[in-house]
């Protein structure tokens, strides 16, 4: 009814005009007519259109307070109470609250209106966080302890009807709702209003429950029970639900009244928030809960136009502060980044922050209390609806009557988000009703399916197709309407008029898909055949732009010339202080002869921030550094390769005279750095000659073996040039001879050497007695023992340790290397 009686006051807005305009002085000049035609009709447009926030709910919460229930059940009412006064996401609702038991004794009454009616205004949400905590006090001499229904109802279905809605109308202008909170079943067997002994009392008041049932039908007053314990009488539950009225918010499955039944009154907070929500077509996002200090989450998804953060404080002590999902604290009251606020029952055990706008993403909710208050668990939701604004075209743009016309509509928030994700819209139905002068309204579905006459599924954009009534004349309306869970159509109409005859212009627009940067420009073309034999000035313009979007189109007129067609290319700059995301809008062309609309195409871009420097070369930076990578790994494999070549490990050195070895001394990993060795040759009073490594360097009085980078062996003999070697070759060293040995590569040469009787092995000169028995002791580089010429046993030290008992250390030649 409230759709009809907007339609009615625009048509008696369009009669006021016409009239005004047939008094005016200058309906006789042709464009100032115009002008003013123009502008009246904006304005009774305007008039007509809905409300651009959430649709109002009057609605009333009855709160059992009989008997049965313990002091912390009728808390916990109390506070469910609250959450639904303190949560309404429209400042239009109105709110009631009522308690009720029975009527036993004189002086007692079944009901207690705690609230009376009032509008959840920023001040009527303060009133009724202030009256609704009389549920918590219980008066045994003004109300019974029994249950009674009948009266509760009576008293909510007349709250709720006085000065609305006549009884009989189809469908009530603003949805009037009772939520009923109960634990028990009726009990009215000791209130004589219902007879004169208990069991005429108990049928008197069901059939009485039965006629107030009946009342609130008529009223179109919806019943929402709402039970817990386990008293509870499921059926009569069902009644109720069932007897009031059967209307509801949409479409959508769950939004009709159905009673719902918890185990224990502390689950009815959260159960009683989310009966509201489906009777009222929102929906409840719950968050995180814990005990102050402690911060809080809830989550409001994109497609949330309106909602409210209820935060169950149980302690009016506990203080909140609410933070964006930018982090940004956000003020009590006021306007901030496109959003609006306002934060009521601050000083009451519920709390809540009414968004207008809110930004999409995770809000944080800070709590803190004194000493002594932080023992209970916070909880907090967010109760939210996406208004949704439907962004629609026609093909084609005026229709005639009996023409096919595509009908193609996506959505948008209010900040002009554009819906781009077609999860969020999921279970979605859209319709579309056309109405107009000659026919009846016409009603039909638009669907994102992918079937004809829709392009693409998944694409957010739906469409639908239907023939213009063959007697339609003038304007033409359509309305959108959007049914899910929390989500509505803010039911904005778009006009289009009736072409009559052939059209001497045709025209087709195709804007690009793009991404662009604040500072770029979206590309298009137009497309004009002129059939007339005289040119037509065409206007490009741009409609239902995103909010805060800077777009300059470009041009803005075109001239179709007669006789032909011609296409022209236009763009569309995007200023630098343009929102980033789905760019909402349209680019439209008119034939300014007759202001006759000849087509539009959705803006089909998204905007994005600059690239920064990291962006653009960020591939360059990652081959230039990949490539010294590989360098690097190549010149450090070839030094690794230079190192092993020269690297001098596993090389034995052999002294030796006149073909038989005297000394051996092998070359251990770490002691050729960068391939140079230096050693010296030992010649001890009265004993063979040795080989001793130098530490720390070359000296002049060293000698030193060293290996190319070629590979190849060089020996500098001391204060000498350098000559090369080759292994297992012998090279003369003063009055010796030196043998450089790798390995296995060249076989060692031991004919001449003598055996040890004991091992096999090559025989060391020890230390030990002298000729005259007496004891010797010599320095060698190796350390060992072993029998003397003399007999004896005795010790020598060396620069390498060893051990044998007459014996040499592996690698030793023809003396031990222990001498």
């Amino acid at each position: 009814m409230r759709q009809k009686m907007q339609w009615t006051n625009k048509g008696s807005a369009l009669l006021l005009a016409g009239a005004l305009l047939a008094l005016s002085p200058f309906t006789a000049v042709p464009a100032w007519g115009a002008g003013a035609t123009a502008g009246a009709l904006r304005a009774a447009r305007s008039a007509a259109e809905p409300s651009d926030g959430p649709e109002p709910i009057d609605f009333a919460v009855v709160v059992d307070q009989s008997k049965s229930l313990a002091d912390k059940d009728l808390a916990r009412e109390t506070e469910a109470a609250a959450l639904l006064s303190q949560g309404e996401i429209s400042e239009r609702s109105r709110a009631a609250v009522i308690g009720f038991g029975s009527s036993e004794k004189p002086g007692q009454s079944p009901v207690r209106e705690v609230c009376p009616l009032i509008v959840a205004d920023a001040a009527g949400r303060e009133r009724l966080s202030d009256c609704v905590q009389l549920l918590g006090r219980r008066d045994e001499k003004r109300m019974g302890p029994g249950t009674d229904f009948p009266a509760a109802i009576r008293q909510a279905v007349t709250r709720l009807t006085q000065g609305g809605d006549q009884a009989g109308a189809k469908t009530p202008a603003v949805p009037k709702v009772v939520f009923l909170l109960t634990d028990g079943k009726l009990d009215v067997a000791d209130s004589p209003e219902y007879g004169t002994d208990r069991d005429s009392r108990q049928a008197n008041g069901q059939r009485r429950l039965t006629e107030e049932l009946a009342r609130a039908r008529a009223a179109g007053v919806q019943i929402w029970p709402l039970g817990f314990g386990s008293a509870i009488d499921r059926s009569a539950l069902t009644a109720m639900a069932d007897g009031g009225y059967r209307g509801a918010c949409s479409e959508v499955p769950g939004s009709a009244p159905r009673m719902r039944v918890v185990g224990t009154s502390a689950e009815i907070d959260t159960a009683l928030q989310e009966t509201f929500a489906a009777a009222r077509c929102a929906r409840i996002a719950h968050g995180t809960a814990g005990k102050p200090p402690a911060d809080l989450t809830v989550t409001i998804p994109p497609i949330a136009t309106d909602g409210s953060l209820t935060v169950s404080k149980h302690d009016p002590k506990v203080r909140v502060t609410y933070y964006d999902p930018a982090g940004r604290k956000v003020p009590a009251r006021g306007e901030f980044d496109g959003s609006l606020f306002e934060v009521s029952g601050q000083d009451g055990p519920v709390e809540a922050l009414r968004v207008k706008n809110p930004l999409p993403g995770r809000w944080r909710v800070h709590i803190e209390a004194p000493e002594g208050h932080r023992d209970r668990e916070v909880a907090v939701r967010a109760i939210w609806q996406g208004r949704l604004r439907s962004d629609v075209t026609l093909d084609p743009a005026s229709p005639r009557a009996g023409e096919e016309v595509t009908v193609q509509a996506r959505m948008q928030t209010r900040r002009g988000v554009v819906i781009s994700d077609p999860r969020q819209l999921a279970g979605l139905a859209v319709t579309a009703e056309m109405s107009g002068a000659g026919f009846r309204p016409v009603t039909f579905r638009l669907a994102d399916d992918g079937r004809a006459p829709d392009r693409k599924a998944g694409d957010v954009r739906f469409t639908g197709r239907l023939t213009v009534p063959a007697g339609a004349t003038g304007e033409l309306k359509f309305v959108t309407r959007m049914a899910a869970p929390g989500i509505t159509s803010d039911l904005r109409p778009l006009y289009a008029r009736v072409a009559e005859g052939p059209r001497p212009v045709i025209a087709g627009l195709a804007v690009d898909q793009a991404t662009v940067y604040p500072g770029g420009t979206v590309r298009g073309t137009l497309d004009v055949t002129n059939e007339d034999s005289a040119p037509h000035t065409l206007r490009l313009a741009l409609k239902d732009v995103t909010p805060g979007a800077e777009l300059a189109l470009a041009p803005t007129t075109v001239t179709a010339p007669p006789g032909g067609s011609t296409r022209v290319p236009f763009t569309v700059t995007v200023g630098g202080s343009t929102p980033l995301g789905e760019l909402g809008g349209q680019v439209t062309v008119v034939d300014t002869d007759g202001d006759v609309a000849l087509d539009s195409d959705y803006l089909d871009a998204r905007v994005v921030a600059p690239p920064t420097w990291w962006d653009r070369w960020w591939k360059e930076v990652a081959g230039g550094a990949g490539v010294l990578l590989l360098l690097a790994a190549f010149a450090g494999i070839r030094l690794a390769a230079r190192r092993r070549r020269r690297d001098l490990t596993g090389l034995t050195l052999e002294l030796g005279h006149e073909g038989r070895n005297l000394y051996s001394l092998p070359i251990r990993r770490g002691q050729s750095p960068g391939g140079v060795f230096a050693f010296t040759v030992d010649e001890p009073y009265g004993a063979p000659p040795t080989l001793r490594r130098i530490r720390g360097g070359t000296t002049s009085a060293s000698h030193v073996l060293r290996r190319t980078g070629g590979g190849d062996l060089l020996l500098r003999p001391r204060g000498g040039p350098q000559v090369p070697v080759r292994t297992g070759e012998p090279i003369a060293l003063g009055d010796h001879e030196l043998v450089v040995r790798g390995g296995h590569a060249e076989p060692r040469r031991t004919r001449d050497l003598p055996r040890s009787r004991r091992s096999g092995r090559p025989r060391g000169p020890g230390t030990g007695a002298g000729p005259g028995g007496g004891p010797g002791r010599r320095r060698g580089t190796d350390a060992g023992t072993g029998p003397g010429p003399g007999g004896g046993t005795g010790a020598a030290t060396g620069f390498d340790p060893g051990a044998g008992s007459g014996e040499a250390a592996p690698g030793a030649g023809a003396y031990d290397e222990n001498f």
